[in-house]
């Protein structure tokens, strides 16, 4: 029987919801993807919550909200424990990612499913792993090995392999096999047959013009609104596509030598281009190449300025393009941008991707303006007055419960420790270290010490205090002396101890300054929402810098990987159902589109076995040197060890015989070399080597089709049976190791 494997879509099918799956190889639980969406619908996470329980590891594909954007969540409120894989630029910025939805909900609501400290918590968790490294899985997982490929889509966007018993289940959703200016191409099209492949029909359905042709229409588009003194406003992703953007603007504006002011708009824009400095390695060869060579690095931006509030926008009373967050215009800076240049016929809205279903980026695609729409707009207002009094009330109210609670867990905890006092066997006890209560309103001891006697009294086991109520503190010492703890010197400011840890965190102090503010200020406030009706007038458009491959490469490339089983996951019902038939015609006979919480069993029809090599046979074995490895052919039958394992033994008779096997690869450039070196004469013509008079080699078969990094490819030697023939044979021969 081969390896299990199971999935079973939690979200994310037969519609363009978040992505979310469970993949189960043999009894191993990987959760693929923890997404969610702008509007965080908890009904969304309720199949998740089933399983959360049960999940063994996490899979991150992708740094945005619908790929991470419930992992905060799910650890706090749905019992999701597991550790979690991702690449590095995943970690930070899907970090960021998150600080920046929690700042933008913030300050127009009273957001309360998770917190920043939820955040760092969650991606604690994170084990972070480079491109093509193998990661073995221990414990219940022994056997399993895991490792992220390249998917092109975003910045450390990931296609996960896992492999068990030599065979490999992939992940691969959101992929891109073009090559941008920010990214390399997907390295799916390198797979060749997997056992089981999990991808997406997001894109199944659209077509994409050239990216020179794409670019073009972009660039026209904006300086075009800007020159009739109209604003442009691109409501991006918080580090995704909007990185591809921020080129092709630096760039257009850098060559044109353009004046307009370019601003990228976002609560975290300066981190996110300040760790996005540092991942050049994670890029394209170009960007790559070109900071090796010039040390000219693709991100310090000359023409683009980073800011994170819209006074920030104000130095610039003219035209402007301005990339701001969110893309969904649910929430955040954009949303706000949005309702004030709505109205003006001159502006333009440029949309760079497809608005999640049911958002105000969505209803404004399906439907041209001029048009109206309801907005809310809320907005966070400090505490004055009556109000302020108030809350300043109440949490008095609340540290004096806290203050009387703490007393009464102390008092317990003294209780506790005279009980189970240990009696020594003198008849006096003198104790140095003993705190004595004072019996002030709020019942906190002061902390003074004082010696207290207890002479010829043992206390009951039971009782509350023999004579004093006393704590026990004792000090540690080293070879200086008492050990001090300089925390109880520090005079603590409560709103700093309760913030400090967003700043100096796993951000290591690169949190934008005006973030940071956000973060620590405690000052009492409220918001204030009310219904707004915008009159839509300015200009909308799409523009498809979604980083997705089209629906014709699509196709091509499950062609080409032609996987056992292919499994489609995340795409409307019409995509879906559009690329399963097509599939089943030209990919493989066996598609499956599960529906939500439907698990269906991908098992591969081939059997696997593991066998030792018994120490008797491998004494017999020859070996030959292929390059970095040894090789050899081996005669034997299976047998059984005392641990009843599968084992290869030596025969009982003589070894069958067999057809000659060479190993090996050859460039026919060197052969022809290495035939003129020997006398013959040879030359190319019609893609084949002509050698001598009569004999032709020529290699057959796809070279772009890979197998254990090899091209599948035949030699073919032809000609009329004679001396020439026989020698130019030996000749070719003697380039392959035979066996």
């Amino acid at each position: 029987m081969g390896t299990s494997v199971q999935v079973t879509p939690l979200c994310g099918v037969y519609n363009e919801n978040p992505l979310s799956y469970l993949v189960s190889i043999d009894g191993f639980n990987f959760l693929i993807d923890c997404g969610w969406n702008d509007q965080f619908d908890t009904s969304l996470l309720e199949p998740l919550f089933r399983v959360a329980s049960t999940v063994d590891a996490v899979l991150l594909s992708h740094l945005d909200t619908f790929h991470l954007g419930a992992l905060p969540y799910a650890m706090k409120h749905l019992g999701l424990s597991a550790p979690v894989y991702a690449t590095e630029p995943v970690y930070r910025l899907g970090l960021l990612t998150m600080y920046d939805q929690y700042l933008s909900r913030k300050q127009v609501s009273e957001f309360d499913l998770f917190t920043l400290d939820d955040i760092d918590s969650a991606f604690q968790n994170v084990t972070r792993l480079t491109y093509s490294q193998n990661h073995y899985m221990s414990g219940k997982g022994e056997g399993i090995v895991i490792a992220p490929l390249v998917a092109g889509h975003l910045l450390g966007g990931t296609t996960w392999r896992i492999t068990k018993d030599g065979e490999d289940v992939i992940y691969a959703v959101d992929f891109n096999h073009r090559k941008e200016r920010h990214l390399n191409g997907t390295v799916l099209e390198s797979f060749v047959r997997p056992a089981v492949l999990i991808t997406d029909a997001f894109n199944a359905l659209n077509n994409q013009p050239s990216r020179r042709q794409r670019d073009q229409e972009f660039l026209d588009a904006i300086e075009k609104t800007v020159n009739v003194g109209g604003n442009v406003l691109l409501p991006v992703d918080s580090a995704g596509r909007v990185l591809e953007l921020i080129l092709t603007l630096e760039q257009h504006w850098a060559q044109k030598q353009l004046s307009t002011p370019i601003y990228f708009l976002s609560y975290v824009s300066s981190s996110t281009i300040d760790y996005v400095k540092s991942f050049l390695e994670w890029m394209s060869d170009s960007i790559a190449k070109s900071f090796e060579h010039t040390r000219d690095n693709a991100f310090l931006l000359r023409k683009i300025k980073l800011v994170i509030n819209k006074s920030g926008l104000e130095e610039a009373p003219g035209p402007k393009v301005v990339m701001a967050s969110m893309a969904s215009l649910e929430a955040g800076l954009s949303h706000d941008l949005f309702v004030e240049w709505a109205a003006d016929p001159k502006n333009l809205v440029m949309f760079t991707e497809r608005g999640q279903f049911g958002t105000l980026a969505r209803i404004l695609q399906s439907d041209p303006p001029p048009k109206a729409v309801k907005v809310i707009m809320s907005r966070r207002i400090p505490l004055v007055g009556e109000e302020l009094a108030a809350y300043e009330e109440e949490q008095n109210k609340i540290k004096r419960e806290e203050a009387l609670k703490a007393t009464l867990v102390k008092e317990e905890e003294s209780k506790a420790s005279v009980g189970a006092e240990v009696v020594t066997s003198d008849s006096m006890v003198i104790d140095t270290n003993v705190t004595h209560p004072s019996s002030n309103a709020a019942g906190l001891h002061s902390g003074a010490f004082k010696d207290v006697l207890i002479d010829g009294f043992v206390p009951p086991s039971s009782s509350v205090a023999p004579m004093f109520p006393f704590y026990d503190n004792t000090s540690e010492w080293d070879d200086f002396g008492e050990v001090i703890n300089p925390d109880d010197y520090v005079v603590k400011d409560d709103n700093m101890e309760q913030s400090s840890m967003h700043v100096d965190g796993d951000l290591n102090g690169k949190l934008d300054e005006g973030s940071a503010n956000l973060i620590l200020d405690t000052t009492p406030s409220k918001v204030v929402s009310s219904e707004l009706t915008v009159q839509v007038k300015c200009s909308l458009l799409y523009m498809d810098f979604e980083g997705r491959s089209d629906g014709r490469s699509i196709k091509s490339i499950l062609a080409h990987v032609a996987p056992l089983k292919l499994v489609l996951v995340h795409g409307s019902a019409e995509a879906t159902e559009h690329l399963k038939q097509h599939c089943l015609k030209h990919v493989c006979p066996h598609v499956y589109a599960p529906q939500l919480e439907e698990t269906i069993d991908v098992t591969s029809d081939l059997c696997a076995y593991k066998v030792q090599l018994s120490e008797k046979l491998m004494s017999q074995v020859l070996f030959k040197k292929l390059g970095d490895y040894e090789i050899a052919w081996v005669d034997a039958e299976v047998g059984k060890t005392e641990k009843d394992m599968f084992s290869l033994l030596p025969l009982s008779g003589p070894a069958p015989p067999h057809k000659t096997v060479l190993v090996g690869d050859i460039k026919m450039s060197d052969f022809k070399q290495f035939l003129a070196s020997k006398g013959v004469q040879v030359e190319f013509g019609g893609g084949a080597l002509r050698c001598g008079e009569y004999v032709t080699i020529r290699k057959v078969g796809d070279a772009s089709q890979m197998v254990g990094g090899a091209a599948i490819q035949q030699i073919v030697l032809e000609g009329p049976l004679s001396e020439e023939y026989y020698k130019i044979r030996e000749y070719l021969y003697s380039h392959f190791y035979s066996l």
